[in-house]
């Protein structure tokens, strides 16, 4: 096996047959104290959720090893694609994988040469050049989701709250708490009037400020001034930056928002488990913000899990459960561009990347897609395999190592196997494959509606 080992910290050369396996993070006796209510200190009637992505019941009961012969996907009709060649060789692709073995990989952000990867253990990992460099933990609540601004970084989590880090100015390598959404001082002050509880079910009333589910994902304004929060209790939240403020709550959908993004002009995207991706049009009243309905762009029976837009804001991707993606492109309006055929289970997360489109799937595959700038026709350029369990996370930016004119970059796909892999991808590559939008119809995989989240399918990632 080739690779550096430090402290327990493993990088994974591409070579590499094996991983070398870890021991548990050493646990605290005494867990470090998180706001207002922490895991050591809950408020009763505190909500309690179990997360949705995991194709096998038992991962949600231990941190097990992602099993695929126990995943239904054995049994799928689809399951012969794991015997199926790429289109495009991973070891040309594949630069390494960053294990960890702590938990199953649910989130992660890469700015300039970091990258932040959560998990379900409730840290959150910091790797530098490919290699472990820090870690943090956030005490309470999976981590779900996680945004880059500015100097800060923002993690939003299944005990639906925000939490607010900065790297400390002495060490680089000690990451500082510096906030949790909302704040006890808006929460204190909030709940002091009756007419802001709002009814969340039957005998349960709730502040409007805090979500009382899990935090789906997380989004930012183009200037970071706003902090927009989509949760599984079928809102959306507005905050501001500089002070921490909820400005706005929006019940958008009628199922668990899976998924936000914003726009372009003042505009909103989201996606839900209700099969619908809904259209918002921003506008700024005194202090605030007020957030209107503008139209609903689709309507289907799946459920709608992933949103992306492009660095331009001239395309809207959306990830289905059915493995489609469908997109539309800027124009006098929205127009619907085509639909993208390229797996075989649910897509669980979408990314763009100059002309390139990357969508990571429960079939534990990843497809890059090229868009054409000449009629914006999508082909798909390669499949990147190597996971062993859904990829559940994508992240890219530009490769610092690409040739002047030559458009390379780096994409991180983070897995319910527990591990984040390294690919390199350059748009100048030729497309190995003619699939494209333009195909066929083919069957689709729908996952069923069920009441336990703890069974497979449920329609809340």
């Amino acid at each position: 096996m080739t690779g550096s080992s430090r402290k327990g910290r493993v990088f994974l050369d591409e070579g590499s047959v094996q991983g070398r396996k870890f021991g548990k993070l050493k646990k605290n006796d005494k867990d470090e104290f998180d706001g207002y209510n922490s895991d050591n200190h809950p408020r009763k009637n505190s909500p309690i959720t179990i997360d949705a992505p995991h194709l096998d019941p038992q991962m949600a009961a231990d941190n097990s090893p992602y099993d695929s012969s126990l995943s239904p996907l054995s049994k799928s009709p689809w399951s012969s694609h794991m015997n199926e060649e790429s289109s495009m060789s991973n070891d040309e692709a594949l630069v390494g994988s960053l294990i960890r073995e702590e938990g199953h990989i649910y989130s992660l952000a890469a700015t300039k040469d970091l990258l932040y990867t959560g998990s379900d253990s409730k840290n959150i990992r910091v790797w530098k050049n490919q290699k472990e460099f820090a870690g943090f933990k956030s005490n309470s609540g999976l981590v779900k989701a996680i945004v880059i601004a500015g100097e800060k970084i923002l993690t939003g989590h299944q005990d639906g709250r925000i939490r607010v880090w900065k790297v400390s100015g002495k060490n680089e390598q000690n990451h500082k708490r510096v906030a949790t959404l909302p704040t006890l001082r808006n929460y204190i002050k909030c709940s002091m009037k009756p007419s802001n509880y709002v009814e969340v079910r039957r005998h349960r009333n709730v502040l409007w400020i805090k979500h009382y589910d899990a935090i789906s994902c997380l989004s930012l304004t183009e200037d970071n001034s706003l902090i927009y929060s989509a949760s599984w209790d079928k809102t959306f939240k507005v905050w501001r930056s500089s002070n921490y403020k909820c400005l706005e709550s929006v019940t958008a959908h009628d199922d668990a928002v899976n998924a936000l993004v914003v726009g372009f002009e003042g505009l909103v995207f989201t996606g839900s488990a209700d099969g619908t991706v809904k259209i918002w049009r921003r506008e700024v009243q005194g202090k605030g913000t007020k957030h209107t309905f503008s139209k609903t762009l689709l309507k289907q029976e799946c459920a709608v899990t992933a949103l992306a837009i492009n660095a331009e804001a001239t395309f809207l991707y959306c990830g289905s459960s059915d493995g489609l993606v469908n997109y539309w492109v800027k124009g006098t309006d929205l127009e619907h561009g085509g639909i993208l055929r390229g797996h075989k289970l649910a897509v669980l997360c979408l990314t763009t990347a100059g002309n390139l489109v990357f969508s990571g799937s429960a079939d534990m595959a990843i497809c890059v897609w090229k868009r054409s700038s000449l009629n914006n026709d999508h082909t798909c350029m390669s499949i990147l395999t190597g996971h062993n369990g859904p990829v559940k996370c994508l992240a890219a930016e530009k490769d610092p190592d690409a040739m002047c004119n030559e458009r390379r970059w780096i994409l991180y796909s983070g897995s319910l196997d527990k591990s984040v892999k390294v690919w390199r991808v350059s748009e100048n590559a030729a497309s190995t494959s003619q699939q494209s939008n333009h195909q066929p119809p083919r069957r689709s995989v729908e996952f069923p509606r069920v009441s336990s989240l703890r069974k497979m399918g449920s329609r809340r990632y």
